[in-house]
């Protein structure tokens, strides 16, 4: 009897024990949820490719001036602008003036009577500076030497404090295409003029550069480019002309493309003289097309791609440009708006 109180007890002991570790037990953890699709969605926008080369920013070529039988005995300053009916240096002590138009002083206005182009660039000039010379005849080559040009021409010599002579000797005038700047000076006073005095270059800042023929066929005239400033600062432009070179004889490589671009406002660049620079060119571009993501495609084992819906259905779309991060689709059923899954 003892010993089976004995056991009753000892087995109601162990079933509390058995109780209490059951109820400290932690619970099971409950299976994890599956993870959320991450997602994105179709937009239309506008898609561009662009490509980045090095440029030299400056004030393009440059022209070589000489002049005629002398001495040097004044030059012109560098960065010193040209201006019509001024004095841009001196030979002999006497000035040489600038005049503008199409064909240089080829030979001496000194009789009453000549007739040519260079006689029509003499009237346009001093006409300009406001001195009459009568009517000049459209046609160039009808221009006369007329005195009443003569008499123009000595009231102009007095206001330039020379020799009123009424002629006018090659050598007195340059006769410039358009307003340009001194861009350097090479020779020295007292060296001979008829040896290189200085160079010319326009006065409007313009990015150069030469490409092989094979990577220039996207650039045309007039095409909008962007110069990119040594601070990063995007500078609006255009092509402005395109030049086939010859390919150099001596070493076989292809010919190349010389190609001028100028912007579109000259004072964004006003500040810098000369300075490399970046030309950034679209090569690519679409506008009012649907784009997703590159995560957001799926590559199909059959070929081709697809996107995935939140549902977790396909959508077998065609591809288009690709740009950066983003691409161009299409298919049925794909619209602005359209929610897709992307990856992770």
């Amino acid at each position: 009897m003892r010993r089976t109180i004995i056991g009753a007890a000892v087995l109601v002991v162990v079933i509390i024990a058995v109780v209490l570790v059951v109820r400290a037990r932690p619970p099971e953890p409950s299976a994890a949820p599956p993870p959320a699709v991450k997602t994105t969605t179709v937009r239309k926008g506008d898609l561009t490719n662009t490509r980045t080369v090095q440029a030299q920013l400056g004030f393009g070529a440059a022209r070589l001036v000489k002049g005629a039988a002398g001495t040097v005995t004044k030059l012109p300053a560098t960065g010193q602008a040209t201006e019509l009916g001024k004095e841009l240096y001196r030979v002999d002590d006497q000035p040489v003036v600038v005049f503008f138009g199409a064909t240089p002083l080829f030979r001496a206005l000194d009789t009453p009577g000549i007739k040519g182009s260079d006689v029509a660039v003499v009237m346009d000039n001093l006409a300009a500076l406001g001195y009459s010379v009568g009517t000049r005849p459209k046609d160039v080559t009808k221009a006369e030497f007329t005195p009443r040009v003569v008499e123009a021409l000595k009231k102009w010599q007095k206001a330039l404090g020379v020799e009123q002579t009424g002629t006018l000797a090659p050598g007195r005038v340059l006769v410039l295409d358009r307003p340009m700047r001194v861009g350097a000076v090479k020779a020295q006073l007292g060296e001979p003029a008829t040896e290189e005095l200085f160079e010319l270059t326009p006065t409007t800042r313009l990015v150069t550069l030469q490409l092989p023929v094979t990577e220039a066929g996207v650039l045309k005239a007039d095409l909008p480019v962007t110069i990119v400033r040594p601070d990063n600062r995007p500078v609006p432009a255009k092509v402005t002309s395109l030049t086939q070179l010859a390919a150099p004889a001596e070493n076989g490589s292809g010919p190349k493309v010389d190609i001028v671009v100028t912007p579109d406002n000259p004072a964004d660049v006003a500040d810098l003289d000369t300075a490399p620079v970046r030309l950034t060119v679209t090569t690519e571009s679409r506008t009012g097309v649907l784009t997703v993501p590159l995560a957001a495609l799926v590559a199909l084992k059959e070929g081709g791609y697809a996107v995935q819906l939140p549902s977790g259905g396909l959508k077998a779309v065609q591809t288009g440009l690709y740009s950066q991060d983003k691409v161009e689709i299409s298919g049925d059923g794909v619209v602005d708006g359209l929610e897709v899954v992307t990856a992770q």
